[in-house]
């Protein structure tokens, strides 16, 4: 894999897989995805790995999907639901499901689809500068492929983060339960790695039952079943646009772009 968009590294148990994007903010396009779950896959069949830490290089963990080239001609939309079906819903609940501990780290920006990057993993860790949207109803859709909204932060403040789209500092987050912990940006990575190698001092089948046990009383209050009812009706806003050519949202869209572009500036001055 190619590494300048996924790093990957494996020491004492556990795996790091970073990604390495960090001038565009470590936006997402399908190349990147893919040599993301890769990285997970590779993680998820090494024996020698217990535990996997997702972590992201930059001042920021995603900026969501990479939109440089959304002004290109768009597939149909048969072609658009079998993509997204695949690499955004299907490879989040891929993670989701791997047998073995996953912890992020999160710092900066955790915007739109950097949630399905995430949101997916059992632990999350935050930088106390770290911030969680999904602002996608600005563009006429509503919320990111894996809508796991309502699970992570309760009904009513779902319907907020997604009528609004404002952010949710990392303080916010961890009192609703979407993080574990917030820490210090410059322990972020050192906190990161000590609740790592914790966890890789555990019985592997062990972690594993613990895993099961919670995702399987998930799926039994119906989370894979929803998340894929809800996916269907984000293809609904896919249909929406094709149909409406000035849809008001391209003014939403336009404006989710100036933010990439904003976040990649900022990167590229820090660096």
């Amino acid at each position: 894999m190619p590494e300048d968009q996924i790093l990957y590294r494996s020491e004492d148990g556990v795996a790091v897989i970073t990604l390495n994007r960090p001038r565009a903010a470590n936006a997402q396009s399908l190349s990147f995805l893919d040599d993301l779950d890769a990285a997970f896959t590779r993680a998820e069949y090494d024996d020698d790995v217990r535990v996997i830490v997702l972590n992201a290089n930059g001042k920021h963990f995603s900026a969501g999907h990479d939109l440089s080239g959304v002004d290109e001609a768009p597939p149909s939309l048969a072609e658009m639901y079998a993509q997204e079906a695949r690499k955004y819903l299907g490879y989040s609940l891929h993670w989701r499901n791997i047998p073995k501990p996953t912890v992020a780290a999160v710092q900066g920006a955790c915007i739109a689809a950097g949630l399905m990057l995430c949101w997916p993993c059992d632990l999350i860790i935050a930088a106390d500068n770290a911030y969680f949207s999904d602002p996608v109803v600005n563009m006429g859709i509503g919320g990111v492929e894996y809508h796991a909204h309502t699970w992570e932060l309760g009904p009513r403040k779902a319907k907020e983060l997604l009528f609004l789209g404002d952010r949710i500092g990392a303080q916010e987050a961890e009192r609703l339960g979407m993080v574990n912990r917030v820490v210090p940006l410059e322990k972020l990575q050192e906190e990161t790695m000590d609740l790592a190698a914790r966890l890789a001092e555990k019985h592997p089948f062990a972690l594993r039952q613990a895993k099961r046990a919670v995702n399987q009383t998930l799926d039994v209050q119906g989370f894979q079943t929803a998340l894929q009812a809800v996916f269907d009706v984000h293809q609904t806003g896919h249909g929406h646009w094709y149909s409406v050519a000035d849809y008001p949202a391209m003014a939403g869209l336009e404006a989710m772009k100036n933010s990439q572009s904003q976040n990649r500036q900022s990167q590229n001055r820090q660096s």
